[in-house]
């Protein structure tokens, strides 16, 4: 489907703006000619997909921060938009978190293998990111439980794919809580009568 035209002008897939004012850009969305992705804008024809979710943020984020946890989450289609970007740095890329008052930073330790790009966008792959959500959220109920459920349905691993991840790191904090609540999402997965991915049916064994 072609790009929707404002004015004649064939639109990109998502704009900032870097690319109209931002009145113009309110008033086509008003006009109904765009529609939000998060700060960012895209024409009507253009299906919301995690591509154009990726691209929105990269174009509002400094150089060097990976999405994670619930905004990997929502680029992915598994959660709705944050209220509050959440996001990583690696701990050797001198970010400043402290000046970025309108995202929730964190430095890590991570590896190439747990990263994805999208449309330009570091994010943490769907197994990082289910660890993740795992490991640090403070509050752990049905809605953590659905978003982790339906990364690793989509993504087709299970509990030992989780435990690939954690293992990586000696003296992981949380880690057994993590894999406990890994393991209730499975269950939840299995009382849905889901199909599961073999994978995912071998995370129920004890270890």
């Amino acid at each position: 489907m072609a790009s929707a035209t404002m004015a004649g002008m064939r639109l990109p897939s998502v704009l900032f703006h870097s690319d109209l004012p931002q009145a113009e850009l309110h008033a086509a969305r008003l006009d109904g000619e765009l529609y939000r992705v998060d700060q960012c804008f895209s024409p009507i024809d253009e299906i919301e997909s995690r591509l154009l979710r990726a691209k929105a943020l990269f174009l509002t984020l400094p150089p060097r921060l990976i999405a994670e946890q619930r905004s990997a989450a929502w680029i992915y289609g598994a959660a709705g938009l944050p209220t509050r970007h959440q996001l990583c740095a690696d701990i050797s890329a001198r970010v400043r978190p402290a000046t970025l008052v309108a995202l929730s930073v964190r430095e890590v330790v991570i590896d190439d293998e747990d990263l994805d790009r999208i449309a330009g966008l570091a994010v943490t792959t769907p197994v990082r990111t289910v660890v993740d959500l795992a490991r640090n959220s403070l509050r752990f109920d049905d809605e953590e439980l659905d978003i982790i459920c339906s990364l690793m349905r989509s993504g087709r691993f299970g509990l030992e794919e989780c435990r690939a991840v954690l293992d990586r790191r000696r003296n992981l904090p949380h880690k057994t809580l993590a894999v406990e609540r890994i393991r209730e999402a499975v269950r939840r997965i299995d009382s849905v009568r889901q199909p599961l991915h073999p994978a995912v049916l071998s995370g129920l064994s004890p270890r």
